[in-house]
C-alpha cells in the first residue's frame, strides 16, 4: 500500500497477481473487441489534411523546419568495426550515436511530411526506410547476442528482439500507417519491405521464442521479475502487431501473449506502485505500461481498458510521489536526479485514471523540460502529444507537491516540510534490498533537499559501458555504499544481492513529522560483524524544521575504523567545529554533529561523465566523517537545517567502546 496521510505502516511483500490482465481480457474478449487493422485509426494519417491542419501552427512549423534540416541527409554509417567496440573495449556510445541519429532523422522527416503534405520529403523518407531495412540488426551493440557465436557482430540468422529493435519496428510500423496512401501510390514495394522486415525481425521471434529474458513467460535463472524491458518492448511489439498484422487470428493471439507477458511485469510490483528503478526508468517501466494499455484501449474502443485496476493506478501515481521539486526527482538506483518525465505520457495517464494530481504533474514537467530525450525515439508518443496536447486549464495548475508518501513495497519514504510548496526541507529515505533492478548497494540511504533542490544526494550512474551490467558492476564507484550516505565498518561496504536487505522497517507520517527506521545490519557481509545497525531518519516540521539522522549499532568487536559517508551536490565547508555547510543553488544546508565524535575529511570528486555532468556540473563532494573513538556499541546523531537557522542543541554521542563477542 501507499500512505499519504498520517498513519503508521511497515514494509510488505508483493502480492501474487497471476493473470491480472490476461484473466480479465480473455482470448475470446480480445478477439471480439479488437478493431480490424484496416479500419483502426489511432491518429490521423497523412491523407487526413483537415486533422493535420488543426494541429497548432507552431507545432506544424517546428515539424516542417526539422524535416527541412534533414532534407538531403546522408544517412549516418553503421560500420561493423564500430559495432565491435562494445565487444572489444566496452564502449557502446560510438555505435549508438549514429544508430539513434538515423531514427530521429526518420521521425522528423515523417512528421514534417505529415505536417506539410506536399510530398517533398518522401524521397528522404524512403532512403531512411531503406537504410534501416538494410541494417543487419535493429538493436544496439550492447544488446546483441547469439545462440551460436560469441559476442561480436550480430547473428543475422537469429533476430534479437531488444529495446531498440522493437523501437525500430514500431517506427517503421507507424511510418507505414501514416504514409500508406502516398507510398502505396508511389512505391508499394516500400510498404511490402516494411511488412516483411517487421514480421521477420519482430513478430515472428516475439511469437516463437519463449526464453527472452525480459518476456516473463520463462522464469529468469535469478528468480527476479522482468524489469522495464518488458513493458517497453511490449509497447512497441503491440504497435507493430496492431498496425501491420493483416491476419486477425495472429493479431489477437499476439495481444494474448503480450497480456501474459505484462502480467509477469505486474507480478513483480508491490501494491504501492513504486518503481525501484527510479523516475528515469519509470518512463520506460510505468510509462511504457501506460503505452501498452493505451494502445489496447484505443484499438478496442475502450473495451480492453485496464486503467481502473488499482495497481495500474498506483504505478502512475509514483511520478508525483517521487518529485522533489521543479525538474528534480528522487533517484535511487540508476535513475538521474534531474529528469523530465514524458509530459504526454503522465498527462494522459492522469486522464485515464482520473487523477488530477498526475495531470498537474504533467504541467510541471512541461514547464521544466529542456528537451524531449525520450519522445524523439517514440513517434507514437509524439503523435499522442500532437493531437491531444495539455489543455490550457491543466497547464496553469501548480504541481501537487504532496506532503509525504510511504511506499511500503519498495520501502521508500518521501516527505517535505510543507505540502504544496518546495520551500524548506525535503527527505527521501529507503530500506529495500540490494537485488533491485538497476541496483546500487544503498540500503538505508537517504536524500536531503532544500527549497526543491537535492543537497545531500544520490549521485546516480555514469554513462553505461560493458562493465555496468557485468560481474564488475560493483567496482564502479557510483554503485558502492561508500559513495552513498551510509557507514563503512572496517572497510566493509554493503554487498549486492536480494539477501542483503533491511529488516524491521517501520515508517510513520503525521502532520508534525515523517520518520523511517530500519535495521541495515543484514545489508553488510558477515565479516563486518554487525549484530544490529539501527538507523532512524526523521523530518520534523516544527519551527525550525530539521532532518535528523540517528544511527545506533552493536558490533561483535571493537572496529579499527568507523566512517560515515555523505555525498553532496556541491562544495562543502567545515565552517566551525561540528558544523558543515553544504552549498546549493538555493539556500545552503547546514549539517551539525558533535565535533568530539567525528573528524572530517572532504573530497572533491571531479565529474567529467556525459551522463552525470548535466545533473551535477563539474564536481560533487564526498564528506567522510571518521569516528574518533570507534566502539563496538554506540550511536551518533546528525541534524540538518537550512543555513542561518538558529543554533540547535545537539545530542550526538558515541558510547564507550566495548569489545568481545559477548557484548
Amino acid at each position: 500500500m501507499t500512505v499519504e496521510t498520517g498513519v503508521r505502516a511497515t514494509g510488505g511483500a508483493p502480492a501474487t497477481r497471476a493473470g491480472i490482465l490476461s484473466g480479465r481480457f480473455t482470448p475470446d474478449r480480445v478477439r471480439g473487441h479488437l478493431n480490424p487493422r484496416e479500419s483502426w485509426r489511432p491518429f490521423p494519417p497523412l491523407e487526413d489534411r483537415e486533422a493535420w491542419g488543426k494541429v497548432a501552427l507552431g507545432t506544424r512549423r517546428s515539424m516542417i523546419e526539422q524535416a527541412e534540416e534533414r532534407s538531403g541527409i546522408a544517412w549516418p554509417e553503421l560500420p561493423a568495426s564500430v559495432f565491435l567496440d562494445f565487444a572489444r573495449n566496452g564502449d557502446r556510445s560510438r555505435y549508438e550515436a549514429p544508430h539513434f541519429a538515423r531514427r530521429v532523422a526518420l521521425i522528423q522527416l515523417v512528421l514534417g511530411e505529415c505536417a506539410e503534405g506536399e510530398g517533398r520529403f518522401l524521397d528522404d523518407i524512403v532512403n531512411g526506410i531503406w537504410a534501416l531495412c538494410e541494417e543487419s540488426f535493429w538493436g544496439v551493440s550492447a544488446h546483441s547476442w547469439s545462440r551460436r557465436f560469441a559476442r561480436g557482430l550480430p547473428d543475422t540468422s537469429f533476430p534479437v528482439v531488444d529495446l531498440f529493435a522493437a523501437e525500430t519496428g514500431s517506427l517503421l510500423a507507424w511510418t507505414h500507417y501514416l504514409l500508406r496512401s502516398a507510398l502505396r501510390r508511389e512505391l508499394p514495394v516500400v510498404l511490402d519491405r516494411i511488412e516483411r522486415e517487421v514480421q521477420a525481425r519482430i513478430l515472428v521471434p516475439y511469437r516463437t521464442v519463449d526464453d527472452w529474458m525480459w518476456l516473463g513467460i520463462t522464469p529468469r535463472d535469478d528468480g527476479r521479475p522482468p524489469n522495464n524491458w518488458n513493458p517497453w518492448i511490449h509497447s512497441n511489439v503491440l504497435a507493430v502487431n496492431l498496425l501491420l498484422e493483416p491476419d486477425a487470428v495472429a493479431r489477437a493471439a499476439t495481444v494474448d501473449r503480450a497480456l501474459t507477458g505484462l502480467d509477469a511485469f505486474l507480478a513483480g510490483y508491490h501494491g504501492d506502485g513504486g518503481c525501484d528503478e527510479g523516475i528515469t526508468y519509470w518512463g520506460r517501466a510505468g510509462g511504457s505500461l501506460f503505452d501498452c494499455l493505451d494502445l489496447l484501449a484505443r484499438a478496442s474502443d475502450n473495451a480492453l481498458n485496464a486503467f481502473d485496476i488499482p495497481l495500474v493506478q498506483e504505478i502512475g501515481r509514483y511520478v508525483y510521489r517521487a518529485h522533489v521539486g521543479h525538474e528534480w526527482y528522487v533517484n535511487f538506483a540508476d535513475g538521474a536526479a534531474k529528469s523530465t518525465p514524458d509530459v504526454g505520457v503522465i498527462f494522459h495517464y492522469g486522464e485515464r485514471i482520473v487523477d488530477g494530481r498526475l495531470m498537474a504533474q504533467a504541467a510541471e514537467a512541461e514547464r521544466t523540460r529542456t528537451g524531449l530525450p525520450e519522445t524523439k525515439l517514440s513517434i507514437g508518443r509524439v503523435l499522442a502529444s500532437t493531437f491531444e496536447p495539455l489543455p490550457e486549464a491543466i497547464l496553469a495548475q501548480p504541481p501537487p507537491l504532496i506532503r509525504d508518501s510511504w511506499m511500503d513495497g519498495i520501502e521508500v519514504l518521501t516527505a517535505r516540510e510543507r505540502a504544496g510548496a518546495t520551500d524548506g526541507l525535503f527527505l527521501a529515505a529507503k530500506g529495500g534490498h540490494n537485488g533491485e533492478s538497476h541496483n546500487h548497494n544503498d540500503v538505508g540511504h537517504f536524500i536531503v533537499g532544500l527549497d526543491g533542490v537535492p543537497v545531500l544526494i544520490d549521485v546516480g550512474v555514469e554513462t553505461y559501458t560493458r562493465k555496468t551490467f557485468s560481474e564488475q558492476r560493483y567496482e564502479i564507484w557510483t554503485m558502492q555504499s561508500a559513495y552513498h550516505n551510509l557507514p563503512t565498518i572496517d572497510g566493509h561496504q554493503q554487498m549486492p544481492g536480494v539477501e542483503f536487505r533491511a529488516h524491521h522497517v517501520d515508517a510513520e507520517t503525521t502532520e508534525d513529522a515523517a520518520m523511517l527506521t530500519l535495521d541495515m545490519a543484514a545489508a553488510y557481509p558477515a565479516e563486518a560483524g554487525i549484530r544490529s545497525w539501527r538507523r532512524t531518519m526523521r523530518l520534523d516540521r516544527a519551527v525550525p524544521a530539521s532532518v535528523t539522522l540517528r544511527d545506533e549499532w552493536h558490533l561483535d568487536t571493537v572496529p579499527a575504523q568507523l566512517t560515515l559517508s555523505l555525498m553532496a551536490a556541491s562544495d562543502v565547508e567545515e565552517i566551525a567545529p561540528g558544523l558543515l555547510r553544504c552549498a546549493s543553488s538555493e539556500r545552503a544546508l547546514d549539517v551539525r554533529f558533535d565535533p568530539e565524535v567525528f573528524t572530517v575529511e572532504i573530497e572533491r570528486i571531479a565529474i567529467q561523465d556525459a551522463r552525470l555532468s548535466p545533473v551535477w556540473g563539474d564536481h560533487v563532494s564526498r564528506v567522510l566523517l571518521h569516528a574518533t573513538s570507534p566502539a563496538a556499541q554506540g550511536q551518533w546523531t546528525l541534524t540538518m537545517t537550512a543555513a542561518g537557522t538558529r543554533e540547535m542543541v545537539m545530542s550526538c554521542s558515541l558510547q564507550t567502546a566495548l569489545s568481545g563477542p559477548g557484548v
